[in-house]
């Protein structure tokens, strides 16, 4: 035939590659893989987007007649293929094959494609080009997929769904518990004082947060959100605690002032619990979601940390040759040698906080039994307003700070104490303090909100869908409620720094979170651990606790690497955010407080008397009371005006980094996502027709 004469067959028009047309999820969002940062995770947490070449980005392929795909560069090299190294861990190819198929395949199947699963294999043709949709490599490669999500992070050491076994889940276990130490038991630390415990009081409480914290982990891995998140006491609960103990009405109080205090915190956080759960499970928490964002959830976390700035170096200056010593140890193990690995571990990162306490508390106890802080004819249990030498009035001070015999917690706490409900008494209840506390439950959900995505990108291979978030959210009322009942004196979310810990240990297994948290349980309930806990100086506790409220207000910062930190709109946002965070509760706090008005209580417990002094007066007092205590907290105000700038200045998605949560029905249609976020023991089935919650 002439038309297969070479000299006269029209010659071939080259066109330009076809357009690849996008999901139907980015065409009605139109998102771009820019933002949210669904990418990479560097050793330090930090998670960026991978660097691409751009000299072979747009390399057109003739035979498949569109742009070649080009595989990222993840640290500086290609991913591997399926027929990499023997080295890989075998746990990861146990997971992969468990969810029946990769990535890869089930979105090729999802659109018309036929997946081979028999157990014989197909010849590969070496001329065949791959669709979109098939180029997944076997290790789980950082580049974003058709959803706009990122696949599976190589560079964790266990994920998820991992159990390499009971002996490494143990010690990876034991290991992200201790580097949460400070944020577990710092909290009783400062409140039972504050109520006019004794000692032993305080070791009670720690035992107490101990076992709550290990019951409510265990809920919420099985039954919240089911990412590897410690639950418990949050210092979000922290401020508007002390504001309650530091109620006018509860200073003339005679008797067992820590036990009365006590059940009306109980009572209050047990309503603001309720409230949270109805928040959850009604599903409002999936609408509420549209308004929280990056721009949101940076300032008001860095507001928690920054408002106890009066708390913590005056305390520290008690004894500054302590703690001042303290403070550069951790920030030496953390900083300057946190590249230091034993045996792949990085323990000074990881263990900076522990590791700080021990010296310096192996150092003061050196200096105590020295003599140090012996002065001649004084001692730390006569009141100082019984102490007649004026030589003694001089070092009492400098005597109960910096010598560690001072508590007699660990010789008086029995061997064994079962923490139970009500073990302070009936709860009572006070509308306008129940109030106060659940404006504080809508900080705290923020708080776990930020905690959710950020972890997600860490350990799974979705986001969780706004009904998992809804599911999480009101599983952490529950679980405040439990803390409530047994008297922990704060309510029960998800800790901030279960992020930075996740990404520093590169342990994502929520296995190894629930055999921690069933250790935790059993520490519990020695009562010498408790008493040993609560025997930490208060000057070390102060010297933690600025190190742990600077690492709050940075990770609250750090959610803004979601969204264009750059961009002139969100800088005034946030700027506007923390300075009126505050300016703004300064004002109340100083309102009506004269310079030489002696007050009755220490001046870094100040901030927290603003109800007896506010400039609310009106007849209604418990409206003064919940108008002065709300607008007197940081992270109340700074929410109120991030939410309110960043949900009406105009702004792109992009720009606001707005959270990108996973679709329930593209979820329920991929193994991985169901096997992620789905309920044990078939719990989900039951409540299936509960479509706002779950997936």
């Amino acid at each position: 035939m002439s038309s297969s004469d070479p000299k006269t067959r029209p010659k071939p028009v080259t066109r330009p590659p076809a357009p690849v047309p996008p999901s139907s999820w980015a065409k009605r969002t139109g998102f771009k893989p820019k933002f949210s940062g669904e990418t990479n995770a560097s050793d330090s947490g930090q998670i960026a987007l991978p660097p691409r070449s751009r000299e072979n980005e747009n390399q057109p392929d003739l035979e498949a007649g569109r742009a070649r795909p080009v595989p990222p560069v993840v640290n500086g090299e290609q991913p591997v293929s399926e027929k990499g190294p023997a080295e890989k861990d075998q746990s990861v190819k146990k997971r992969r094959e468990a969810d029946g198929t990769n990535k890869g395949s089930s979105a090729a199947a999802a659109n018309g494609h036929t997946v081979n699963n028999g157990a014989a294999p197909q010849p590969r043709q070496p001329t065949r080009r791959p669709s979109r949709n098939e180029d997944v490599v076997d290790v789980l490669p950082q580049n974003v997929d058709d959803e706009g999500f990122v696949g599976r992070h190589s560079h964790m050491k266990y994920e998820l769904r991992d159990t390499p076994g009971l002996v490494p889940i143990g010690l990876y276990g034991f290991q992200h518990y201790l580097s949460m130490l400070g944020s577990l038991i710092l909290i009783p630390l400062v409140i039972v004082p504050a109520m006019g415990g004794t000692y032993e009081d305080t070791a009670n409480v720690v035992s107490t947060v101990l076992f709550v914290s290990g019951v409510t982990t265990l809920l919420h891995s099985f039954f919240g959100s089911r990412l590897p998140l410690i639950q418990g006491s949050s210092f979000v609960f922290l401020a508007p605690a002390l504001a309650i103990i530091n109620s006018p009405e509860f200073r003339g109080l005679n008797g067992n002032n820590f036990k009365h205090i006590m059940k009306e915190l109980q009572g209050a956080i047990i309503i603001a619990s309720a409230f949270q759960a109805l928040l959850g499970y009604s599903g409002l928490m999936s609408l509420f979601l549209r308004l929280i964002n990056p721009v949101v959830v940076a300032p008001t976390v860095a507001a928690v940390g920054l408002s106890f700035y009066s708390y913590g170096f005056p305390q520290v200056g008690n004894c500054l040759e302590i703690g001042a010593v303290q403070i550069l140890l951790v920030i030496i193990f953390s900083l300057y040698l946190r590249k230091i690995s034993v045996l792949g571990h990085r323990i000074f990162l990881i263990y900076a906080v522990p590791l700080g306490l021990v010296i310096t508390w192996a150092a003061a106890f050196l200096l105590t039994e020295a003599g140090a802080y012996s002065y001649k004819g004084c001692d730390t249990n006569i009141p100082s307003s019984n102490i007649v030498s004026e030589h003694c009035r001089k070092h009492v001070s400098r005597m109960k700070h910096c010598r560690v015999d001072t508590s007699h917690a660990f010789k008086s706490s029995p061997w064994f104490r079962f923490p139970y409900p009500l073990q302070w008494g009936t709860p009572v209840f006070h509308w306008k303090m129940a109030i106060v506390m659940c404006v504080v439950s809508i900080i705290a959900s923020v708080d776990s909100v930020g905690s959710y995505h950020a972890s997600s990108l860490l350990v799974s291979s979705r986001p969780p869908t706004p009904g998992v978030v809804s599911r999480g959210i009101g599983l952490e009322g529950l679980s405040s409620i439990l803390a409530g009942l047994w008297g922990t004196g704060t309510g029960s979310t998800t800790l901030t720094e279960n992020v930075h810990t996740i990404a520093v240990t590169k342990m994502g297994s929520r296995r190894a979170v629930e055999l921690g948290a069933c250790v935790l349980i059993v520490l519990s309930l020695v009562g010498k651990v408790g008493g040993f806990i609560a025997s930490i100086p208060e000057v070390m506790v102060a010297a933690l606790l600025c190190f742990m409220w600077a690492m709050l207000a940075a990770l609250g910062l750090s959610n803004l690497r979601y969204s264009e930190a750059g961009s002139s709109r969100n800088i005034i946002i946030v700027g506007l955010s923390l300075f009126f965070s505050l300016s703004i509760p300064a004002y109340f706090q100083q309102y009506g407080i004269s310079p030489n008005s002696n007050l009755s209580v220490p001046s870094y417990f100040q901030p927290y008397i603003v109800t007896s002094h506010g400039p609310f007066r009106t007849k209604y007092e418990g409206v003064n009371y919940i108008m002065n205590t709300l607008l007197s907290l940081h992270m109340v105000i700074a929410f109120i005006v991030a939410v309110i700038l960043d949900n009406t200045v105009p702004g792109s998605r992009q720009e606001r980094g707005v959270y990108v949560w996973s679709e329930s029905e593209a979820a329920r249609r991929e193994p991985a996502v169901v096997k992620d976020y789905g309920l044990p023991f078939r719990v989900g089935r039951i409540f299936r027709w509960v479509k706002w919650v779950g997936l």
